[in-house]
């Protein structure tokens, strides 16, 4: 008879261990006891039992349906799935396609009842380890973090981890290379005076490399960086909490949601910056939130979403400036001013900001000007009834938007609805 194996382990520890290894040798020896002919193996290294979409089981499965072996040997029923339900789905599926389903440690299927009550028992007994390895593997985790080990692999910006060595718990320490970048980020910023963009401005310019290692920095990447305590000396843990979710489709999946502040576990790690360093740069982001673009009223936009960069053809932002003598200045702001947008300092636009007040004021006048001249209107009316039907309902909805104008290096060209 010809048949398959397939071979499972969960963690690449086990794999290194040679684990899966063990499993392949005694499923080869029964095999060859039995005088079976073996045509193909399959194996995941390193994939939970507690999924479907391993590529070992996926590439067996389809091998199945293409009527490639007779039979299917594997070690245990927990090898094949952790979940009873996902045994289930994969031996009525190996059933359908007439492909027998062995097991080196169960008896064969077959129709004996008793061996399927077996094989239901240990898919239950399975979902059971599972949940228990889980378990102790979380508790296992709070107490290693409440004893000032770090546990996560992936590290903060300017920072290493160290590995556990025998009574030495695994720990952070400084990688100078990095921190000096992130003594001058917050020196830019709480000295400096530079803005975020600016700071990725200057970063990249300098060709330093991102966190991820792309050569361009993010806003979102230096700003997380500017509340990140870590640099401070402290590193949190058991922050989030996983809670099952089920979307509007039906599907089940886990939701990430923040815990209490009284919940997390603080971790002391060596400090990049003073605390005054720090507290300082928080300050300078609650003072600069003022100013967002986000926060300005639609009222004091006149052309907000309407005005487009004559240079670059884009649209631009609302965005307000302070003066040296502390005026207020409300401005067009192309959005290809930031090199993160534009996608590389050489297609920055190179014009400068508008004036909103100017503009609005300017655009203004050039429709109350079209409203006092009825011919004019006339005009235009008649050549919006003469347009096609199929046309007639686009330029309907234009003409009920307010005018559109383009800006570029603080001269307006006005559209022809105006």
């Amino acid at each position: 008879m010809r048949v398959a194996l397939y071979a499972r382990v969960s963690t690449e520890a086990q794999e290194a261990r040679g684990t899966i290894g063990s499993q392949l040798d005694v499923i080869k020896a029964r095999i060859a006891e039995e005088g079976h002919e073996l045509v193909a193996e399959f194996s995941d290294d390193g994939f939970s039992g507690a999924r479907l979409d391993r590529p070992g089981l996926d590439a067996l499965r389809d091998a199945a349906e293409a009527g490639l072996f007779e039979a299917v040997w594997c070690l245990s029923p927990d090898r094949l799935a952790r979940a009873y339900a996902y045994q289930m789905l994969v031996l009525d599926e190996l059933e359908r396609f007439h492909v027998r389903m062995l097991f080196t440690d169960a008896p064969a299927l077959d129709d004996d009842p008793q061996a399927r009550l077996l094989t239901q028992i240990q898919g239950v007994i399975a979902e059971y380890e599972k949940a228990k390895i889980a378990e102790r593997y979380r508790r296992g985790k709070l107490w290693r973090s409440r004893g000032g080990e770090i546990i996560s692999w992936k590290t903060p910006y300017g920072y290493r981890r160290v590995p556990r060595v025998a009574e030495v718990p695994a720990h952070l320490e400084v990688f100078e290379s990095e921190a000096i970048i992130v003594r001058r980020i917050f020196e830019d910023y709480v000295a400096g005076g530079h803005s975020i963009r600016q700071i990725c401005r200057l970063l990249n310019v300098d060709k330093v490399p991102s966190p991820t290692g792309n050569p361009v920095w993010g806003h979102s990447t230096v700003s997380r960086l500017l509340r990140n305590e870590a640099y401070v000396g402290r590193v949190y843990y058991n922050r989030t909490e996983s809670v099952p979710t089920t979307s509007k489709r039906g599907r089940r999946s886990n939701l990430q949601r923040p815990r209490d502040k009284s919940e997390w576990i603080c971790i002391p790690v060596p400090p990049i910056i003073p605390e005054t360093t720090f507290d300082a740069a928080q300050m300078v982001s609650r003072d600069n939130s003022k100013w967002s673009p986000r926060n300005t009223h639609r009222d004091a936009w006149m052309l907000r979403g309407l005005v487009k960069c004559g240079h670059c053809a884009v649209g631009v932002n609302c965005h307000q400036m302070r003066g040296r003598n502390g005026t207020v200045h409300r401005y067009y702001w192309c959005r290809n001013h930031d090199t993160v947008r534009s996608r590389g300092e050489h297609r920055r636009c190179p014009e400068r900001n508008i004036r909103a007040d100017e503009l609005d004021a300017f655009v203004f006048d050039q429709v109350r000007e079209a409203l006092l001249r009825p011919d004019v209107l006339l005009v235009g009316e008649g050549a919006l009834a003469a347009t096609p039907s199929d046309t007639r309902r686009r330029a309907a909805r234009r003409g009920a938007r307010p005018p559109r104008a383009q800006a570029r290096g603080g001269h307006c060209r006005a559209s022809s609805s105006c």
